[in-house]
């Protein structure tokens, strides 16, 4: 009882430290009526300069956002910017890849050059960039392109990612070449340079080397097909790699060879867009509504203050503010200070209007029949078992006795015929003991079994009912602390309120939203 006091506890405490930790990131608006917001990058040794890109045009601030102009334009009709890089070789040099080819500018977004245009419009799109002192790498959606010349020639992957739509591009530069890929398709890894690839982890199926002509509605199908949206390299350790999809985050730590789900506990949503990591290989997330934190095995929201409608792009600099891209413009997060509400106050706050865990505890385990004294109970009958004798009861039919009547007439008819006799019936009780049970009987061995698989199965629902109760009055708090005028975001941490109390009402055969009517009914 005293560890799961301990355990209740520590996990309460975790809960209440990642809402005071969401609670002291604050958010500034630096997007001075710039809406629109499609990716951001951060210069890593000088924070004040900042490049962002909006539809049709690079912006580029050398102050931290104070003010903002215009250094590359795009026309056309689609001139998105899809995303900005700059080369790990030197700071100097940026890559934009746009919907109308890859510029690139050698002083640091003051003159841009395009250096690389598809052959058709699906191969002009291109959607990732990755520079490094050995080549220039650009995802399209039609495929992967490479220049090992500094962008003066051009030749295309045909191997395994062929004309599969990429997504974006990383690598873990500062400690190997190891470079990752990913796409529609998966994701993908190369050791040496990009020369050879070979895919890690497979979203859908396809034919390798299988020459097509690839059209935007082709593109846009294969994309849907996906799951995977982004991989991440931890630049802190060589064999560490991340990757986002519509399913949550992976996490592998043999350079993808096999990989391991990371809790979806504290996300709204298990479609995460892209993640970063911080210099101390901490995790960051992105969600179309939101930006999360994994930390003590779970993600905490750090966007309560952040009001800017659909999310694009998340950036941190060396200092680990957070800027953010999305349709209201671009953020950027700044740490506060704690709020003076000391943990304890908060505890007794929110408990006071929630059924006890352990009650809770209790239910889920009566509703699931896994009662430990359910298996005493067994043993008890077991033990008694050889107080019963084995009764066997015996039932036999005789019918082989004849009989013959012997009437001394010779008028009357059947006379002298030799006769069945009736049927006579055996019958017969015995009862029988095994004295040596009372010392032990199989039936013990079984029970052992079947309380093993018990313990398990109990410790299963027990986890699962402490871990949805508390995640719940987490979300509680951060819905006391939203702002009210963030009706979207509102209305998602609402709609996981109720899914997490249906969750434990499933688990305790609605015994919970019981308890709370009752506790309401009182208030």
């Amino acid at each position: 009882m005293y560890k799961k006091i301990i355990s209740f506890t520590m996990v309460w405490l975790i809960i209440m430290a990642g809402v005071l930790l969401a609670q002291d990131f604050t958010w500034e608006d630096i997007s001075r009526g710039n809406h629109d917001a499609q990716v951001v990058l951060v210069n890593v040794y000088d924070s004040r300069i900042i490049f962002v890109g909006v539809t049709g045009s690079v912006l580029k601030s050398d102050d931290a956002g104070e003010s903002w102009r215009r250094v590359l334009v795009i026309r056309g009709g689609l001139n998105n910017i899809n995303a900005l890089g700059f080369d790990s070789s030197s700071l100097n040099v940026i890559y934009a890849a746009t919907d109308h080819g890859l510029y690139r500018s050698k002083d640091l977004g003051e003159h841009w050059e395009r250096v690389f245009r598809g052959k058709n419009s699906i191969e002009n799109q291109c959607t990732a960039v990755l520079g490094t002192p050995y080549a220039i790498f650009v995802g399209t959606r039609a495929g992967l392109f490479i220049s090992r010349d500094s962008g003066r020639s051009w030749h295309k992957e045909n191997g395994k990612i062929n004309n599969t739509s990429v997504f974006n591009i990383d690598s873990n530069f500062r400690l190997s070449k190891v470079i990752y890929l990913a796409a529609a398709c998966g994701i993908f890894k190369s050791l040496d340079s990009g020369e050879n690839w070979e895919r890690i982890f497979v979203s859908y199926s396809q034919k390798d080397n299988q020459e097509k002509t690839v059209d935007i509605q082709e593109a846009a199908k294969e994309e849907s097909l996906s799951g995977v949206h982004f991989v991440k390299a931890d630049i802190n350790n060589i064999n560490c790699v991340y990757f986002s999809s519509t399913r949550g985050v992976y996490k592998s730590l043999d350079q993808g060879k096999t990989w391991s789900k990371l809790t979806e506990y504290g996300l709204l949503s298990r479609d995460v867009k892209m993640l970063c990591l911080l210099a101390d290989s901490r995790v960051f997330s992105l969600t179309q509504t939101g930006v999360f934190l994994y930390q003590g095995e779970r993600w905490i929201e750090v966007s309560f203050d952040l009001s800017v409608g659909k999310l694009n792009y998340l950036v941190l600099n060396i200092k680990g503010d957070i800027y953010v891209a999305g349709e209201k413009g671009i953020f950027k997060s700044s740490r506060g200070s704690f709020y003076n509400i000391s943990g304890q106050v908060l505890v007794q706050e929110y408990l006071k209007y929630e059924p006890k865990i352990i009650d809770v505890q209790k239910a889920a385990i009566k509703y699931a029949e896994v009662n430990p004294e359910k298996i005493s109970q067994w043993r008890k009958m077991a033990a008694k078992k050889a107080l019963l004798p084995h009764i066997n009861i015996g039932l036999d039919r005789n019918s082989t006795d004849l009989w013959h009547w012997e009437g001394g007439s010779t008028t009357k008819s059947d006379d002298d015929i030799l006769r069945r006799g009736k049927e006579s019936i055996d019958w017969d009780v015995s009862l029988s003991w095994d004295l040596g049970d009372l010392i032990w009987n199989d039936a013990q061995t079984s029970i052992d079994v079947r309380s093993k698989l018990m313990v398990e199965l109990r410790d299963d629902i027990l986890d699962q009912v402490t871990k949805l109760y508390f995640e719940r009055l987490r979300l509680k708090s951060e819905l006391d602390n939203l702002a009210i005028e963030d009706r979207n975001k509102r209305f998602d941490k609402q709609l996981k309120l109720e899914e997490l109390t249906a969750s434990l009402d499933s688990l305790t055969s609605g015994y919970y939203s019981e308890q709370l009517q009752l506790i309401m009914s009182k208030r």
